[in-house]
């Protein structure tokens, strides 16, 4: 049995969950596991599933590794919150531009543009 929360909640579609404080409604992620001493200063809510890029990197792995560049960034959500991620797509990344977040096997959940740009 994993001790450890899921970072994804029941609901469809999928939202990650976050703790709330309960005297001073601060959000954070990941959710506290109920067995923290904390945990009875939190409830457990879903966060919000689109949020907006705040920033962002390029990854240029080297070349004996195989791998293609990619992209980690920062998204903001309602709460509020900020989570860091892999940025899903071979497009460039854009500051300011509406991201949601999807779960992935690999990373727990990645950031999805919601518009295609073109």
């Amino acid at each position: 049995m994993n001790p450890l929360p899921s970072l994804w909640g029941d609901a469809s579609p999928s939202r990650l969950l976050g703790s709330r404080h309960i005297a001073t409604g601060e959000l954070v992620f990941p959710a506290l596991p109920a067995h923290s001493p904390l945990a009875d200063q939190y409830r457990t809510e879903a966060l919000a599933g689109e949020g907006v890029l705040y920033s962002f990197t390029l990854i240029h792995p080297g070349p004996k590794s195989g791998l293609a560049p990619f992209a980690l960034g920062y998204l903001d959500l309602e709460g509020p919150v900020r989570l860091f991620g892999r940025i899903d797509g071979s497009e460039r990344p854009l500051i300011g531009a509406s991201y949601r977040v999807v779960p992935n096997e690999t990373y727990g959940y990645l950031f999805e543009s919601v518009e295609a740009r073109p």
